[in-house]
């Protein structure tokens, strides 16, 4: 299995930003993947299913490389609140909603929330950092597999080049500002790759044989 690029940070700590970086880079890079096609397709992948299954993947594509995503808790906090807000009654309902691998990702790390738990900064607060204290058990002896980021962080562009051993400029495009979610679908990129075939999933992607 080719080696490949798993973005593995939480939604709104910069996903769309890096993907768009890497579009730049030209890497063929998919925000979310929800086909085998899409998946075997892509070096850089990020969002779901990758942020909770990232040990499959490193299973099944050897050699491939990992960026976690940090951000800021007062910012990320409010925008993450805003997003699961939204996204809740599609995440909960048993008869439809989001699709399969969207809501196995998302409540792997979320939960079975309700709107009160949103309320709480101590319930995001606590799905965040186990995120973050999963990725550093599961690495602990491969550090060199994974590189940590802050994408507002000016220091990240440079890091970023060190991992990928690259010369290429590299900046980081703030996205996705005040709330929306919406920027990956406006951007146009020859090496943008679908992460559905006209709208359709596959039930099993492959890796996770589901």
């Amino acid at each position: 299995m080719s080696s490949k690029i798993f973005i593995i940070g939480l939604p709104r700590t910069g996903t769309t930003s890096i993907c768009n970086s890497f579009l730049q880079l030209g890497y063929k890079t998919a925000h979310t993947a929800y086909t085998q096609q899409a998946i075997t397709t892509a070096d850089v992948i990020a969002d779901t299913p990758v942020f909770s299954e990232y040990a499959l993947l490193a299973k099944h594509f050897a050699n491939s490389r990992f960026i976690n995503l940090e951000r800021d808790l007062a910012k990320w906090l409010p925008s993450i609140r805003q997003l699961l807000t939204r996204m809740h009654t599609n995440l909960m309902r048993p008869d439809g909603g989001f699709n399969i691998h969207l809501k196995r990702c998302y409540l792997d790390v979320f939960g079975h929330y309700s709107l009160a738990d949103l309320e709480s900064d101590e319930y995001l607060t606590a799905c965040y950092q186990r995120h973050q204290q999963q990725i550093a058990e599961y690495f602990k002896g491969r550090e060199h597999q994974l590189l940590t980021l802050n994408v507002a962080d000016p220091n990240s562009p440079q890091l970023l080049q060190q991992f990928l051993n690259t010369e290429q400029p590299i900046s980081f495009k703030q996205l996705n500002i005040g709330g929306k979610v919406t920027a990956w679908n406006d951007i146009k990129h020859p090496d943008k790759v679908s992460s559905t075939r006209s709208g359709k999933i596959d039930k099993s992607l492959g890796y996770n044989h589901t």
